[in-house]
Order: structure tokens, then C-alpha cells, then sequence
């Protein structure tokens, strides 16, 4: 851990079990030469006492909006000035459905709302309340907005559920704030990135398409946005928003999709193809609405371009990494697919389960490369995006 980390850090603290680690996450920072400030919420102060962090820190503790006291240099909004980075941890469900929605009702959030510089969060709670859509629906739109979500974990809770809603231990925590202020590990690259479904009309009303949501593709491409990298998106048809300070450029067909890759790829530093594209489109689209005529309809179908074998087979490819979304023999069926199509690094994962795959806010990849492997553990898709992001970092480093 880096003992260089001379930025000004606000901890928020909101009310959680997890709050016990904010303790260790403020010990942590101060080591590591951070000068940190706390702010906690009226029901923080339930689990932890102000007292902790004041001895932790060396510095008053923030707990209401209207107790400035007379030994603080810093007014409430001054505090949200002086910071370099504002990171809320734990981030319980109530106060991320409030931040999401601009609610100013207690001091923590009324900085979150004056804060200038970065903001993260790392979510915790109760693993249903996690997978709740209304916390799901809320966490897309901070993200959406260019917060930073840092976790949860998986495993044990204090209730004894097990799943996704842990808070990220101090320690990845600590690492995740001195990571933030380093350049991005892909400052000036360009990547260009496919995500979501693509839908193939048969008449002005049917069409062929499949389940993805496009979650996983957005969450790479916000990954790679705060890497540093300049991202365009081309995102098939999802009910998203586009992450911030991501170009998206918008298709329906895949040869829609295969055309503006096309276009870009040969401005493109690094690749990630994870939109499902359709395999097959109709040979012969109708013009009209088809009628319902008789109990039986065929139609004929051709074969859609292979994008991600297209870009693999340039002369000049840019660094590739691509999907394998499998239902058997994933490991197997996904090393056959990365070494057919001549790319770099493949993300394999499996679908049809009830964490994994397409429609999930969770994923489980196995990554795969010439020589290596490494597997990234059941986790939100922010955070799998994330470190799916590190590890391509590494390799496309490593290689140039």
C-alpha cells in the first residue's frame, strides 16, 4: 500500500453494522498520509460512537447540520470544498435511494450534494435489500452519473443471510482511494466497446432478439472511462443510462452494430466485445405487418456478420477481449472460441443460473488468456467490470 497518499478524504458514515470498518478504513488512510474528516448521519451514531473517529483522526467529527462549533475552521459547505475525494462508507440502502433522488435531509447528504470532486460509495446491506430493483434502479442511476460504487462483497452477513451486501473490507477500500488518484492505467487509449442485445426485424412489429440487459457491457465501459481511456459505447437497444463521459452511439441490427465498429476499430486502441449480437437475421424482411393466417410460419434465416472475428482477423487488430456466455463445458467451449477468433483475452461466464448472466446486477467470469487464467468471484457487475478492467490493463500493458 502506497504511504504517499496526500489527498483530503471526507469518510461518510451512514447507519450500518459495516460501520465498524469505517473505523479501520480512517486508521488506514491516515497511515497511508491521507488527512481525513468524518461525517456521520444521526443513525451512524447507533453503531459507532463520534468519539472513535475523533481519536482516529485528530479532528472533530461532523454530525449535524447545524452544529458548526466554534473550533472547526471549515463551515458545512467548506468541508465538501476541502475535500479531494468524498467516499461514504458504509453506504446504507436508504441513503443511496436518497442520494439518488437529491434529498438534502441531513448533513452527510447535503455535502454529497455541494461536493465538486469525486464522490464513491460503498454500498452495504442486507443481501435482499441489495437485490431489491428499487436499490438496483438506484446504483444505475449514481453510476450513470459518474459516482464511483465500490462493492458490496459477497458472503456471510451479520443476520446470517449469505450474499451480495457486504461492505468491502478497509483494506480494499484504502487501495481502491490511492488508486483513484494514480493516472489511469489507460490515460489516452481508446476503447471501444459493444454492449446489449440487437434486434433483427422479421416484419414492422417482430423481431429476433435475445435476453441481454446490457448491464455488464455499460459497467465496462464506466470502468474504463475512470481508467482513463476515452470509451465509445455501441449499445443495442437497453433501458439504460449512458455512463458518464461515454460517447454512446445507439444501433438495432447487428450489421448496424457491424458497421459502426468498422468505422471506429481502426482509431481503436483496445476492443471489448460484449453485446450479444444475433447469430441469424431474416433473409427477407416484410415490409407490412405479417398476418396471423394460418398455424403454421416458417422463416428463413441467414447468418449475421461475426463481428469480434471480423476485428480479430485485421491486419492490425487492436488489443480484443471478448464474451463466452455458456451453459456447459464453459471453460472448454470459451478457450475454443478465443483461439478461433484471434483475440487477446476472453471473459467467459455462465447463463441460465439465478446470479449470473444476462438480466443479473451479479456476475461470475473466468478470464482467459494465451497463457493465464484467473477467475473474478461472484460480485455486483460494477465491481466485476472493475477488476475485468485491472487485469486488461495488465496484459495490454504487459504486451505494448
Amino acid at each position: 500500500m502506497t504511504t504517499s497518499l496526500k489527498k483530503n478524504i471526507v469518510i461518510g458514515v451512514t447507519g450500518g453494522i459495516a460501520a465498524y470498518k469505517s473505523a479501520e478504513l480512517v486508521r488506514l488512510l491516515i497511515k497511508a498520509g491521507a488527512e481525513v474528516r468524518v461525517v456521520m448521519t444521526p443513525s451512524a451514531r447507533e453503531f459507532i460512537q463520534p468519539l472513535t473517529f475523533q481519536a482516529l483522526s485528530g479532528h472533530r467529527v461532523y454530525t449535524d447540520i447545524f452544529d458548526g462549533g466554534a473550533d472547526s475552521a471549515m463551515d458545512h459547505i467548506e468541508i465538501a470544498r476541502w475535500a479531494d475525494l468524498m467516499l461514504v462508507a458504509p453506504a446504507s440502502a436508504d441513503f443511496i435511494a436518497k442520494l439518488t433522488h437529491g434529498y438534502a435531509d441531513n448533513l452527510l447528504l447535503t455535502l454529497c450534494l455541494a461536493n465538486k470532486q469525486a464522490l464513491a460509495i460503498a454500498p452495504a446491506m442486507n443481501q435482499q435489500m441489495y437485490a431489491n430493483q428499487a436499490t438496483r434502479d438506484n446504483l444505475q442511476q449514481l453510476a450513470s452519473r459518474g459516482t464511483l460504487i465500490w462493492g458490496p462483497d459477497a458472503g456471510e452477513q451479520a443476520c446470517g443471510d449469505i450474499g451480495l451486501g457486504r461492505m468491502l473490507e478497509a483494506e480494499v477500500l484504502t487501495e481502491l482511494v490511492a488508486i483513484h488518484f494514480q493516472p489511469g492505467r489507460l490515460s489516452g487509449k481508446r476503447v471501444l466497446i459493444t454492449a446489449g442485445p440487437t434486434r433483427e426485424a422479421i416484419d414492422p412489429v417482430r423481431y429476433i432478439s435475445n435476453h441481454s440487459s446490457g448491464k455488464m457491457g455499460y459497467a465496462l465501459a464506466q470502468a474504463a472511462q475512470q481508467a482513463g481511456a476515452e470509451v465509445v459505447l455501441v449499445s443495442g437497444p437497453v433501458n439504460l443510462n449512458s455512463p458518464a463521459g461515454v460517447e454512446r452511439v445507439s444501433v438495432e441490427s447487428a450489421m448496424e452494430m457491424r458497421d459502426a465498429v468498422m468505422s471506429r476499430v481502426n482509431a481503436t486502441d483496445i476492443f471489448i466485445a460484449c453485446a450479444a449480437v444475433a447469430d441469424y437475421r431474416v433473409a427477407e424482411q416484410a415490409v407490412q405487418k405479417i398476418k396471423k393466417s394460418s398455424d403454421q410460419m416458417q422463416l428463413a434465416l441467414i447468418r449475421n456478420p461475426d463481428i469480434l472475428s471480423e476485428v480479430g482477423s485485421l491486419d492490425n487488430p487492436p488489443f480484443t477481449l471478448g464474451f463466452a456466455a455458456e451453459t456447459e463445458n464453459v471453460e472448454a467451449y470459451a478457450e475454443d472460441k478465443r483461439q478461433r477468433k484471434k483475440i487477446d483475452m476472453i471473459a467467459a461466464n455462465q447463463v441460465g443460473t439465478t446470479t449470473t448472466g444476462f438480466g443479473n446486477d451479479t456476475n461470475e467470469i473466468l478470464l482467459l488468456w494465451a497463457d493465464g487464467k484467473q477467475r473474478l468471484p461472484l460480485a455486483s457487475k460494477t465491481e466485476i467490470a472493475r477488476q475485468l478492467i485491472d487485469h486488461l490493463a495488465d496484459l495490454y500493458l504487459a504486451q505494448k
